[in-house]
């Protein structure tokens, strides 16, 4: 509860540090607000079950993470054309061989061989793989309009799409199939894994300090995102790096949970906030982008290039030989992780 207030406070607050000390301090309290909302999403979690407080997590960062792409593009005009884009595919890419790759390395690291059901596993990559082709892929494709963009029937159509197969994969996760998507755990390991319940055991309570978090770790990650702009333009990178480090930073509260799952011998849970978060990412993001875009009339292109859609058909497809066997070792945490250091060089040295 004291450091989502910090960092409330530093948003309200006029700067009284230097620039540098001051930016300093916002990373450290951007630190402790990411680890206060993992502890309350945990504390969820244990009070709902699973895959409800997955699930929670990964559509509560999510609407966060909408609202600032939102406010962003609107902001800069025109001119963030490709930011919805750029942030997406950042997002997706980050959590399928980045994230994913760390929880099964670290996962396998303690406990040599992690198993996991591979139904609920499999309905969320062909969902994944749906919904990233169409939004990410097809745009550079079709012919009404020149260019990596969707016509405005094409677009709504593609949103209408993504919002029906997220639904669809909610409706299996939390009713029709969940036990696909459950672990079987004793109370002691429930005691290990989990944070004890905050807040006198109150969900709503739980649930308001989680938003309160995350909406922190946003504008706390929004106010230092100049910062890193000049950082970055400093090094001589590419711009595109920015919306990788801001990704980052979103999903970093989602990522700490998943790693300390895997750590903790519950595979299943980290690939539900892992899958989940990357599912959530995309199948919300893209219809709220549709919408902001036709309601103000702002540009909006979707369309990857030549690259960037090789290196997302191959994550997709090694994730998916990855997880075909139910087991995971040291060997399919290391492919992914290689994959994400490809994605970043070649983001830095494109």
């Amino acid at each position: 509860m004291i450091l989502p207030a910090g960092a409330w406070l530093l948003l309200i607050l006029p700067p009284f540090l230097s620039s540098g000390l001051h930016s300093a301090l916002l990373a450290l309290v951007l630190i402790g607000t990411v680890l206060a909302a993992v502890h309350h999403a945990e504390a969820i979690a244990h009070k709902t079950g699973e895959p409800y407080g997955t699930l929670i997590l990964a559509v509560a960062v999510t609407v966060i993470e909408v609202s600032l792409i939102l406010s962003l593009m609107l902001a800069a005009g025109p001119d963030a054309a490709t930011l919805a884009r750029d942030t997406v595919f950042a997002a997706v890419m980050i959590i399928l061989t980045g994230l994913t790759g760390l929880c099964l390395l670290v996962g396998a690291a303690r406990h040599k061989e992690q198993e996991f059901g591979r139904e609920g596993v499999s309905a969320a990559l062909v969902t994944l793989t749906a919904i990233t082709a169409l939004a990410l892929i097809l745009p550079n494709y079709t012919t009404t309009i020149k260019g990596p963009v969707y016509s405005v029937p094409q677009l709504i159509f593609v949103a209408i799409v993504s919002l029906v197969l997220y639904a669809t994969f909610v409706l299996v996760q939390t009713v029709r199939h969940r036990e696909y998507f459950l672990v079987e755990e004793s109370a002691d390991d429930q005691a290990a894994t989990h944070a004890a319940p905050a807040a006198g055991g109150n969900l709503v309570v739980s649930l308001l300090l989680l938003v309160i978090a995350l909406i922190a770790v946003v504008l706390l990650a929004k106010k230092l995102s100049p910062v890193i702009e000049t950082m970055v333009a400093n090094a001589g990178a590419p711009k595109s790096l920015v919306g990788i480090i801001i990704a980052a930073v979103i999903l970093l509260p989602e990522g700490l949970a998943a790693v300390k799952a895997a750590r903790a011998n519950k595979l299943q849970t980290s690939l539900n906030l892992a899958l989940g978060s990357a599912l959530a990412s995309i199948g919300l993001t893209i219809p709220a982008v549709a919408v902001a875009s036709l309601a103000v009339g702002l540009p909006v292109t979707l369309g990857l290039d030549a690259k960037s859609m090789v290196l997302l058909v191959l994550s997709l497809f090694t994730i998916s030989i990855s997880f075909g066997t139910g087991r995971t070792t040291i060997m399919q945490g290391t492919v992914l992780l290689v994959l994400f250091a490809v994605y970043l060089f070649t983001t830095i040295f494109p």
